[in-house]
């Protein structure tokens, strides 16, 4: 398999199970004011594209390890650097290289099998990759088999790990389900929670598939390769004292779009929803690749910018 995912990130996605505080504001969308609304739509929107954005990069670097265990060179194993509003990708415009504060360990739990195996990814008390995020400590995979396998398994925990501080727990899990014909990953978060320094926190569980839909006739040039996103997610954000919860889907005609050669969503649509109405609208853009996304409520467009 080329190094298809070398860009995904990143998501849209289904409930699974969640057991959550109850927002503190009961109204209905009908009820609540416009300001009601707009800080509702702001907060979970924000909220749900943060963790759509992180969960990515944990997904990233479970592929990037190496080709033993997924494709190699994503991640922080791979190079990346901004041209002409793409990204040359290491491994296949560059040379492949691993920060010098990054320990790798591999245990074969089956030996002499070469699987399942689990591979820890220690950032130890700090550790800034190329991408300028400082990242702490560990991510813990266990793998079935290498991912470009059909059936295959990754199961990714995490040991005090955090980025830019925000603190990273949940289980994310990646299972190829492709088929002869056609790449495609699901990939879940369970119970994930990202924890802000001043306490406030994100809770979030996700389904997510992911499709090539361009790209399929060229296997050793990546640099065509196209995905479509689509799925569910929800999720429970605090921010002080107030409490929101929401559910998000990827709109039916507006799946999110990621190209190989740009780490960023370059198009489609996710719909946030309180109770059984939408409240607002994530824009990932018309194609451009760049960390913008807008959101839409009651007709107002705030711009945000992804990290």
């Amino acid at each position: 398999m080329k190094g298809m995912l070398k860009a995904t990130s990143l998501a849209g996605i289904l409930l699974l199970s969640l057991f959550i505080v109850i927002p503190a504001c009961k109204k209905d969308k009908s009820e609540m004011t416009s300001q009601e609304a707009e800080q509702f739509g702001r907060a979970t929107s924000e909220s749900d594209a943060e963790a759509e954005i992180m969960f990515d990069d944990v997904f990233d670097n479970v592929m990037g390890v190496n080709t033993d265990v997924g494709i190699g060179g994503t991640g922080i194993f791979g190079q990346r650097n901004i041209q002409y509003g793409e990204e040359i990708i290491a491994g296949v415009d560059g040379t492949d290289t691993v920060p010098a504060c990054v320990t790798v360990t591999i245990t074969r739990l089956n030996p002499p099998a070469a699987f399942p195996v689990k591979v820890v990814i220690d950032f130890g008390t700090g550790c800034t990759g190329r991408d300028g995020r400082l990242r702490k400590g560990k991510i813990i995979t266990v793998y079935t088999a290498r991912l470009v396998v059909p059936g295959s398994v990754a199961e990714t925990t995490f040991e005090n790990y955090s980025v830019n501080g925000i603190k990273v727990e949940g289980i994310h899990r990646v299972e190829n389900k492709s088929t002869s014909q056609q790449w495609i990953f699901n990939i879940t978060v369970r119970n994930g929670k990202l924890t802000k320094p001043n306490g406030n926190y994100t809770q979030w569980n996700s389904t997510k598939t992911i499709t090539q839909i361009e790209g399929n006739g060229t296997p050793l040039f990546p640099l065509d390769d196209v995905f479509s996103i689509k799925g569910e997610s929800a999720g429970t954000v605090k921010r002080d004292s107030t409490l929101y919860q929401w559910a998000a889907r990827t709109l039916p005609d507006h799946p999110l779009i990621k190209r190989f050669a740009c780490r960023w969503i370059v198009k489609g649509k996710i719909a946030i929803r309180r109770t059984n109405s939408d409240v607002a609208v994530i824009d990932y853009g018309s194609g451009q690749c760049d960390n913008k996304a807008y959101i839409t409520i009651n007709g107002a467009t705030f711009e945000i910018t992804l990290h």
